[in-house]
């Protein structure tokens, strides 16, 4: 990885092009001449740094401060137009005490598909510069837009914990701190309760009074720690719309998310809101339709916010609605995030960004966001190490009695700290006598993009689990992956597992039909609707469709209808306007006019068992939960590893690799450790260049555009970060941890993102 390389700042205005230039001089990522500073430093830096003297707690919020006004600053996104002429500067919300600044430059519609001139479908929607619902004086990136590379930009804060900005409802003057007098007369009533609340800086001076050198790191195991938090969590203290332009009349919720709140009580700084794809419903039945179209453009952005960037390669995605949290920690705009994962959602910011990914077992750490407190939700920690993560949750695990799913047996969070199974030797072996078993099904070389991923994800398992730190390695069947002679067959495979699972507890399963009505798991010579099927499967008399894989049993269950968990939130919520999801939509303004047509749509589903065509998500997850269960007990595995993503990261605003055999167009696995609801860990694990660019083309009847696999092989313009995943079963977290953490120990992938170094002396805040 070529570290301290210069990139150009191209397509865009930004004034940070002579500043890049002298930050990415080989500078030092830990620490400088004038002493510690805040790039890639680990929670135990923080803290020893404070114990020594050499920074407080406000000087950390400063440096993170400072970063965000050189690296948060703009978007890496251009609008696309008819003709591609420029439009004039804009300046949108503000953040770290400036606004932030929209490229000039657009792009024609003809340079970003094939074509054009034959186009026959609805109205393309154009790019477009608009005022948003929420702030008429502040405006967005709205309708069809691609990435370009070099931006100098991350975009990856929306909001930062700062008077004056944090809120909409309560900006500027409206938020002056108590000490200066009677807010304005035109103040919203609700702004004087608001305004009582520290910011951020307020809040880290008040740790440096308090403790100054010797915090109580006991009491305080996240002192001084840094961290954002995906918006479809509330922060009472920050606006919290769920990635939404929704105008409520508060926009900050009445009260932290359980594990924000935790993260308070321990000392944390709840520094910022990251960018989040908005969240929401959407039917696409109903009487509502899309008046126009945007092809698929791999975007998962912010209505209100925009889209985060990858810090490794700009005009690449950063992957995942939680990809402002994975940007913000990768680039060092904070220590961790807390991210939310209800498919791929943390684990594909984690490994595109070059973090690490801790998702922990389903009622360990709480769940939920705006409405979205469902059986397949988590929330995950994003931090640059596997140590660091670990201490975030221990931090925050445990029962809390707004959230039913931490209502688990005592016995699956051990009594030992989780951080006591770290390993930080891995000079001896230490996985000497454990058991590991790579997954085959997510390692399909499926089209030409799925195999280098793959082949390096093979070879670091190889080489570094088994060889290196002393793994014992099992490996998984796929019909569609050839039988590896370096590594032992499962004796107990999953297929057996589903034979004895799945005819006895979910025979509805056999029952479901493909589009064209036809059985999706049908085997020649049986009717799997019948008894006599059932029984054959169990008795391991009758063959099981060779569809019905690890890829395919997490996907299209269904879950209970989210009117209600939206409805139920906003009751909570307790907003003056925003009550109920038709007063939402009544008072949003969506990113496409596609969402919007969905979002209406919603309004109908009134039905709260939701999907009657699909499985019981609740009951599969019991299911899928039995079956890995019994795959470890009957191997005595402890715990599977594969790679989080075998297709290389798209152009952000491009076209996806389709999906195929069950592996979606975003990773090798959506949805699975979700269904589970299993730990999981995602870690670092190099580099990859090796592209195969999809493609668009224009459909037979020129109505709409689809994406098409790459053939031709090119390099990627920088070397993207890819992960290994770790997961098990519901509690087997102890064992990750030490197959994590020893391969990461071994390893060292991790790499800053060259282009977000450290900041000169004349960009810090003077402390």
């Amino acid at each position: 990885m070529p570290i301290g390389r210069t990139r150009h700042a191209v397509f865009t205005e930004t004034p940070l092009k002579k500043i890049l230039a002298v930050l990415l001089a080989g500078a030092s990522m830990t620490a400088s001449a004038a002493g510690f500073h805040v790039e890639e430093a680990t929670i135990s830096d923080i803290h020893a740094a404070i114990q020594k003297g050499e920074i407080t707690c406000k000087q950390i919020v400063q440096e993170y401060i400072a970063r965000a006004r050189v690296y948060n600053n703009g978007l890496c996104t251009a609008l696309v137009t008819p003709d591609g002429k420029p439009i004039k500067s804009m300046t949108g919300r503000i953040v770290a005490g400036q606004p932030i600044k929209y490229p000039t430059k657009t792009v024609a519609i003809t340079s970003v598909v094939p074509d054009f001139d034959k186009y026959q479908g609805l109205p393309i929607e154009y790019g477009r510069m608009e005022p948003t619902r929420s702030d008429p004086s502040v405006v967005q990136q709205y309708g069809m837009r691609v990435a370009f590379p070099d931006a100098g930009q991350l975009n990856a804060l929306e909001t930062i914990n700062l008077r004056g900005e944090r809120s909409v409802t309560c900006k500027g003057k409206f938020d002056a701190p108590p000490s200066s007098g009677p807010l304005p007369k035109n103040a919203p009533a609700v702004c004087e309760k608001f305004r009582q609340l520290p910011d951020a800086l307020e809040a880290a001076a008040a740790l440096d009074k308090e403790y100054g050198t010797k915090p109580d790191l006991e009491k305080l195991p996240m002192y001084c720690i840094v961290f954002s938090v995906k918006n479809w969590y509330d922060a009472k203290d920050m606006r919290s719309t769920g990635g939404n332009d929704v105008n409520f009349a508060m926009d900050a919720g009445h009260a932290d998310s359980p594990d924000v709140a935790d993260l308070r009580k321990k000392g944390g700084i709840i520094y910022a809101i990251s960018t989040a794809a908005a969240t929401g419903l959407s039917a696409n039945r109903g009487p509502a339709k899309a008046k126009t179209y945007i092809p698929n453009g791999n975007f998962q952005d912010s209505a209100w916010a925009g889209q985060a960037c990858n810090p490794y390669d700009t005009s690449r995605v950063p992957r995942g609605t939680s990809n402002g949290s994975g940007v913000s920690v990768s680039a060092n705009l904070v220590t961790c995030g807390i991210c939310e994962q209800t498919s791929a959602s943390c684990k594909g910011p984690a490994s595109r960004n070059g973090v690490v990914n801790l998702l922990a077992t389903k009622g360990v750490m709480m769940d939920g966001g705006p409405g979205y407190s469902s059986s397949g939700d988590r929330a995950g920690v994003h931090c640059r190490t596997v140590t660091d993560a670990v201490k975030v949750l221990d931090a925050v695990k445990g029962f809390n009695t707004e959230d039913m799913f931490t209502a688990i047996p005592p016995g699956i969070i051990p009594k030992e700290p989780y951080a006591s199974f770290l390993v930080k030797d891995a000079s001896s072996k230490p996985l000497a006598g454990m058991r590991i078993a790579v997954v085959r099904e997510f390692m399909v070389k499926h089209v030409k993009n799925d195999a280098a991923i793959s082949d390096q994800i093979d070879s670091e398992i190889k080489t570094v689990l088994r060889d290196q730190l002393g793994a014992e390695l099992v490996e998984s069947v796929d019909p569609l992956y050839p039988d590896d002679p370096t590594v032992a067959n499962m004796k107990y495979t999953f297929q057996d597992a589903f034979r004895e699972v799945l005819p006895h507890n979910v025979p509805e399963l056999f029952w479901l039909k493909t589009p064209d009505g036809k059985l999706e798991f049908a085997v020649p010579g049986w009717d799997v609707t019948s008894m006599d099927y059932a029984l054959a499967l169990a008795a391991g008399k009758a063959p099981l469709s060779d569809k019905l894989t690890l890829r395919r049993i997490a996907r299209e269950a269904g879950n209970p209808n989210g009117l209600f968990r939206v409805n139920k939130y906003l009751a909570e919520r307790g907003d003056a306007r925003v009550t109920d999801w038709a007063a939402w939509v009544a008072n949003s303004k969506f990113k496409s006019d596609e969402q919007r047509a969905g979002a209406e749509n919603a309004l109908s589903v009134t039905d709260t068992r939701g999907p009657r065509d699909q499985v019981s998500y609740l009951k599969m997850q019991a299911v899928l939960r039995m079956i890995i269960q019994k795959v470890m007990y009957e191997n005595g595995i402890a715990g599977f590893v594969n790679p989080e993503q075998t297709t290389p990261p798209y152009k952000l605003g491009g076209p996806g690799e389709p999906p195929v055999n069950n592996r979606g167009s975003n990773s090798c696995c959506e949805g699975f450790t979700a269904m589970l609801g299993g730990p999981e860990l995602d870690v670092p694990a190099g580099f990859t260049q090796t592209v195969y660019e999809p493609h668009y083309e224009l459909t037979a009847d020129g109505t709409r555009y689809e994406a098409v696999t790459g053939q031709v092989e090119s390099k990627m313009q920088y070397p993207m970060p890819i992960s290994l995943m770790i997961w098990g079963g519901p509690g087997n977290e102890p064992s990750l941890i030490k197959i994590a953490s020893a391969y990461e120990a071994a390893t060292h992938h991790r790499k800053p993102p060259p282009a977000f170094g450290p900041l000169p002396p004349a960009q810090l805040t003077a402390r």
